[in-house]
């Protein structure tokens, strides 16, 4: 059996998506996996053995082009030649829905209670029902397990294997590591500003922890918060531009990812690495806590429907709070 898998973005809900492809192999191991991303989320994917192959489109730069749009139909009519059974839709966005149907006809993903964009579900044969509200790693097990016959449970997931491969040729991370103490990531960027921590606050947390604080940047203004964190600490560094094979081989070798809610911080649950993540204007139903993955949350209700660009209250959340929190992971669970 062929399938497609339609999840194109953004990378938190890549990681959180792949975390089905062990259960799928385990239920049939002859079922051939292709999966269809978007070229700048490549690097996620990639040397992973539960996949056959990762097919890529450019949907993104349509925003600066449009008239690319032909092109990539073309690309995807092209992937179709795979001649898959089973085409399913994890993201349930009407541009990965025609992605989808583009691949094939049988299509699977979410039904019009499930999702936002409610026009979707009108081109799938298979429609699964999953509340929009739910945990969103439970929302991807069950749409891509139900078309196929057999589902993922809770306790599966918490049991999971690191499934996030990578290659370890880049021996200039090794410069950064320290093995006479914790070497510790911060991950201080994310796609609005109110979703950041300040960066005062995880000046503290490095102050107060005296490790080795590493710090990954992904532009111009993520790269100057950390330069200014690392002029006014002896234990921040700042790390060169990373890829996302690198920042996957780093992770693996951390003590702790530390960061707010965005995709790099994610990375460290699919390694089975311990995180910490600080939420604020998002829901902590986007992630499964561990022992040792865990989440801080504001006091700020949030709407898991319509979220709110203007709360900020990720800002409120005390230093004393992450480090009791990772004190108590360290004496519990490591």
């Amino acid at each position: 059996m062929k399938i497609a898998i339609v999840k194109l973005s953004a990378l938190g809900d890549i990681v959180h998506a792949m975390v089905a492809l062990q259960f799928i192999k385990h239920h049939d191991s002859t079922i051939q996996i292709d999966w269809i991303v978007e070229e700048g989320f490549r690097g996620v994917l990639e040397h992973n053995p539960d996949i056959n192959h990762i097919l890529t489109v450019n949907l993104k730069a349509l925003k600066e082009n449009k008239k690319n749009i032909w092109q990539e139909i073309k690309k995807v009519r092209h992937y179709a030649r795979y001649d898959y059974d089973l085409v399913i839709d994890a993201q349930g966005l009407l541009k990965s829905t025609i992605t989808a149907s583009l691949l094939g006809k049988n299509v699977a993903g979410f039904d019009k209670h499930s999702i936002r964009e409610k026009l979707a579900p009108c081109f799938y044969r298979h429609k699964i029902q999953s509340p929009y509200d739910a945990n969103t790693i439970d929302r991807n097990a069950k749409v891509l397990s139900e078309p196929l016959g057999f589902s993922i449970d809770s306790k599966q997931i918490h049991q999971k294997k690191a499934f996030l491969y990578f290659n370890k040729n880049n021996i200039l991370l090794n410069d950064f590591l320290k093995p006479d103490c914790e070497n510790i990531l911060f991950i201080m960027g994310s796609t609005w500003e109110s979703r950041n921590y300040p960066k005062e606050k995880f000046l503290q947390v490095a102050d107060k922890l005296k490790q080795n604080i590493l710090i990954a940047w992904g532009n111009k203004a993520e790269k100057e918060k950390a330069e200014w964190m690392a002029a006014h600490s002896a234990y921040v560094r700042v790390l060169p531009k990373l890829n996302l094979n690198d920042l996957k081989a780093l992770i693996a070798q951390m003590d702790l990812v530390l960061g707010n809610d965005t995709g790099p911080t994610h990375l460290a649950w699919g390694l089975n690495k311990p995180s910490i993540i600080l939420f604020g204007c998002t829901p902590v139903s986007r992630v499964y806590q561990t022992n040792i993955n865990r989440v801080i949350k504001s006091t700020s209700i949030v709407n898991p429907y319509k979220l709110n660009k203007q709360d900020y209250s990720i800002q409120e959340i005390e230093v004393e709070a992450i480090l009791s929190l990772w004190a108590e992971i360290k004496a519990r669970y490591l």
